[in-house]
């Protein structure tokens, strides 16, 4: 299958769409300019980010965990989208933030009341993605995740989108400092792409350049200001970022703050999975 990939960048001062051919980028003017040298924006501007809880079969087994009957969701604010190359911000306070690589679908086409076998139709491509959780918020906002995984910055996404794309069999690594810390295939994804899209499109209406986060295999982790966080997927190319602190701390005089309970540590750092609320199973009586 023939796939081309589009991407957004700063040319000349101006928001361009361009197309990768090479190493090099071509706007629709024919203007040109070297991969490396560019200054990448966010290849989509959506009207919503959604995003699945779990997916991924490695996933569940580390969580010690069940998936449920259907997926679940959450949502990220549109002002968490970053791109590929930018920084991730923690904020002065926190020290608990993940990574966690993931595929986005990018929707196409006005997607409503749909089928699976239709989906694949409403889709526009792929792209790369990394779904960042601040999980010094852990423990409020009751289950919504909107301060844990909605901060600014905390939804890179890039570099470009991939038209023509097949989901099936690939593989998907998150790489910290040159490290491999996941290495997943997206035939672990118990509900794939379409599946997501027209489960979503039931009740929610997409729109073009709306973005679903389809979930992300075992060991996320904390990561610090200074490290490079790269997410690589097969066909779809690198998404790099570099995580720095923010300049002012999170106010004290408002809202809830930054925790260290059981439940935020054993979240970030992988640990014991029991003191996020999930039962492990009972022993076998003898």
């Amino acid at each position: 299958m023939t796939t081309t990939e589009y991407r957004r960048i700063l040319l000349d001062g101006n928001v361009v769409d361009v197309r990768v051919d090479g190493t090099d980028l071509v706007a629709g003017d024919g203007r040109r300019t070297p991969i490396a040298d560019a200054t990448h924006l966010a290849p989509v501007e959506p009207s919503k980010i959604i995003c699945v809880h779990l997916n991924y079969l490695s996933r569940v087994t580390e969580l010690q965990t069940a998936l449920p009957k259907a997926p679940t969701y959450f949502h990220k604010p549109v002002s968490a989208l970053n791109a590929h190359d930018a920084a991730v911000v923690r904020p002065v306070g926190c020290k608990w933030l993940n990574y966690e690589g993931e595929i986005a679908i990018v929707i196409g086409r006005t997607a409503r009341n749909i089928s699976p076998a239709e989906a694949g139709d409403y889709i526009r491509g792929y792209t790369v993605a990394n779904d960042y959780g601040l999980h010094d918020f852990r423990d409020t906002d009751s289950g919504s995740m909107l301060r844990v995984k909605g901060a600014d910055t905390l939804c890179p996404i890039g570099p470009g989108i991939v038209e023509g794309w097949d989901f099936r069999g690939k593989r998907i690594r998150t790489i910290v400092n040159g490290e491999v810390r996941q290495d997943g295939n997206t035939d672990e994804m118990e509900w794939d792409m379409h599946y997501l899209v027209a489960d979503i499109a039931r009740t929610i209406t997409l729109q073009p350049g709306d973005i679903l986060l389809s979930g992300t295999p075992a060991i996320s982790r904390t990561v610090y200001p200074g490290d490079v966080v790269e997410v690589e997927v097969e066909g779809l190319g690198t998404l790099r970022n570099h995580i720095v602190e923010g300049p002012t701390p999170i106010r004290s005089d408002v809202g809830a703050q930054p925790t260290e309970s059981e439940e935020v540590l054993s979240t970030a750092q992988g640990g014991d999975w029991e003191f996020r609320g999930i039962r492990k199973p009972a022993p076998p009586q003898p």
